[in-house]
């Protein structure tokens, strides 16, 4: 298999959705890749698939990462190893789609651990390592609901509104260290989470769902070159401005409505 050291890529929720996207663009650039999630069954089909069809070199680690200590464990275990993280794809999380005073404590302090603590954690290790090193890419995924709170979304759109402002400031703060910040604001994908959040499919979102495939490449794209964030899509930068430019209760009836709240 190939040698890449300074080249490694460390992807979150590599079992599904964009995740394994990530790991299938990458692999096929030739990087070396750390594949994390939860479902290790998943994770080993997913990096013996592309041992075979790039033949990169892919280590994977079975973390929860809604645990701190797991995560400073994945950082000592990968700086024990001599991995050196190049790339940060900081795409796990989890949402939940209904009325907040309806959904069990435990289920939204789980979202906040997940999209907020956990990815505020990996970032601060790794990026700690890149600052040494003078280099380093970070790509958060945060969401369309980013710009905006959204009803039945309460804790979703607020943990990712802390994403895209994390990221924003992270892109400035850290550019003269040479570690380059981007938000990725995917809209509705299809990539399993809207079953996973319990999510009704409306004929609206069936009409505005992208796959995964061109989310994950505008993503790379925005990255490599460096840029602050990237939404895909026609209709959801469309979406991005009329939340600039309108008032708050139009652009929050339009969301809405776009999600089947």
């Amino acid at each position: 298999m190939k040698s890449n050291e300074n080249s490694w890529v460390l992807i979150t929720g590599a079992s599904s959705g964009f995740g394994e996207e990530f790991a299938r663009q990458y692999a096929a650039q030739g990087k070396s890749l750390v594949l994390v999630a939860r479902r290790l069954s998943k994770l080993e089909a997913l990096s013996a698939q592309l041992r075979e069809r790039f033949g990169v070199d892919v280590i994977v680690e079975q973390v929860d990462l809604s645990s701190i200590p797991a995560i400073i464990e994945l950082h000592e275990r990968l700086s024990e190893r001599n991995i050196v993280i190049d790339v940060l794809i900081n795409n796990a999380g989890h949402g939940l789609q209904g009325p907040f005073l309806d959904q069990p404590l435990d289920e939204s302090l789980t979202m906040i651990d997940l999209d907020i603590a956990s990815l505020t954690a990996l970032t601060r290790l790794f990026a700690a390592d890149m600052r040494a090193r003078k280099r380093g890419h970070i790509l958060m995924v945060a969401s369309l609901l980013s710009f905006q709170g959204v009803k039945n979304f309460a804790v979703y759109s607020a943990a990712k509104a802390y994403v895209l402002r994390f990221s924003d400031a992270l892109h400035r703060e850290l550019k003269n260290d040479g570690i380059v910040v981007t938000a990725l604001c995917p809209g509705m994908s299809d990539t399993g989470f809207a079953e996973s959040a319990r999510q009704k499919i409306t004929p609206v979102l069936k009409r505005v769902m992208m796959q995964p495939q061109p989310v994950v490449q505008a993503g790379i794209r925005a990255l490599q070159a460096g840029r602050m964030s990237v939404v895909p899509g026609f209709g959801n930068k469309a979406i991005t401005v009329l939340t600039w430019a309108t008032p708050r209760r139009f652009h929050q009836n339009l969301m809405a409505q776009v999600m089947g709240v």
